[in-house]
């Protein structure tokens, strides 16, 4: 078996080494072959310096540099296409999702699962940012009719037959465990950690 990680950056220049740092602890010690693909989506600052700076001579980490900014769904496009695992794991490059989760999702995908969702249920932002998202998880759940507790959350773990051929917008990247369900997929969720931004700026609006 074989995962790919994948993380989109854009403008984190101050997270960069220590991102790398914790994923060079975490997926050694998972015994899988893997390899981690950072998605640069158009930074203005010092993430491409960073990431090359980071990652060199480590065969198993790959940089896409995107010529603008285009967005978080574009950017996980990216690295879904490139990517050669058989589990696909996707998840933000802030340090707010935590690598060490990375395990437990592939131990619940093993349990005969195509889509684990991460869900923070004791997420680490500010009351303004969570009182709409449960709303809107509230709202997507009953629509969809497939309930999960954080589609917002980018950590997750697929199969990489369920995304191979999905073609994404817009901020659609969310909804990616409807569609798979709506294919026949069997789908969960797991509490995963959050933790504080300590660095940069959070790129998500309302």
């Amino acid at each position: 078996m074989k995962i790919s990680v994948i993380v989109p950056i854009f403008n984190e220049e101050d997270n960069v080494f220590a991102l790398v740092k914790k994923l060079d602890h975490c997926l050694p010690k998972l015994a899988l072959d893997y390899e981690v693909i950072f998605v640069n989506d158009g930074s203005v600052d010092l993430s491409e310096k960073n990431l090359n700076l980071a990652i060199e001579n480590n065969k198993k980490y790959k940089l896409i540099n995107l010529r603008r900014n285009f967005g978080q769904t574009a950017a996980m496009m990216a690295g879904f296409e490139f990517a050669s695992g058989d589990i696909v794991i996707p998840m933000d490059g802030d340090l707010q999702n935590d690598p060490e989760d990375i395990g437990n999702l592939i131990y619940k995908i093993n349990e005969g699962f195509d889509v684990v969702s991460g869900w923070r249920k004791n997420r680490q932002d500010h009351i303004k940012r969570k009182i709409p998202s449960w709303i809107a998880n509230s709202i997507i759940s009953i629509v969809s009719g497939v309930k999960l507790h954080d589609y917002g959350c980018s950590l997750k773990a697929y199969r990489s037959s369920c995304i191979k051929n999905i073609r994404l917008y817009g901020e659609m990247h969310r909804f990616i465990p409807i569609y798979a369900h709506w294919q026949g997929a069997k789908v969960t969720e797991i509490v995963v950690n959050h933790h504080a931004r300590i660095h940069g700026v959070s790129k998500y609006g309302m």
